[in-house]
């Protein structure tokens, strides 16, 4: 229970910071698709994703944790260090400096994937040991 509600909590703060500085973003671009509207899909998905895990912490729900948070922080890197032009819809995201509210994500982010990392890793070897447990059972009421 303490991994799901860290990582609750992980994906509230990602959820809150995007939701935050989608305004500002989305001003750049204030008639087009927007980087603000990409943070407030980022926002959406952090909580919706934050709200299963609490609720279920079943492993499709620490999946979704780990792809939630990986593909945040991809992002956050990818364009804080590359600076990618703008192609179909996507505008351009780069952005060369870290400032709190960045760090904050990032590190939210980035501890979302070890605590999703470590709950499947759990998940695994409690299935494992339910499989053994269940296969000696049955082995010993066959005898």
């Amino acid at each position: 229970m303490v991994l799901r509600v860290l990582a609750a909590a992980g994906l509230a703060v990602d959820a809150v910071v995007h939701a935050q500085l989608a305004p500002g973003y989305q001003a750049a671009a204030p008639g087009g698709f927007g980087e603000g509207n990409l943070f407030l899909a980022e926002a959406a998905a952090a909580a919706v994703v934050g709200l299963y895990v609490l609720v279920r912490g079943s492993r499709p729900a620490w999946v979704l944790a780990l792809l939630s948070a990986a593909g945040g922080l991809a992002a956050l890197l990818l364009y804080r260090y590359i600076e990618i032009p703008a192609f179909g819809p996507f505008p351009s995201m780069y952005e060369p400096v870290w400032f709190f509210e960045k760090t904050l994500t990032a590190l939210a982010q980035a501890a979302v994937i070890l605590l999703a990392a470590a709950a499947l890793v759990l998940h695994r070897r409690t299935s494992i040991a339910r499989l053994l447990s269940a296969s000696a059972r049955t082995a010993r009421e066959n005898k």
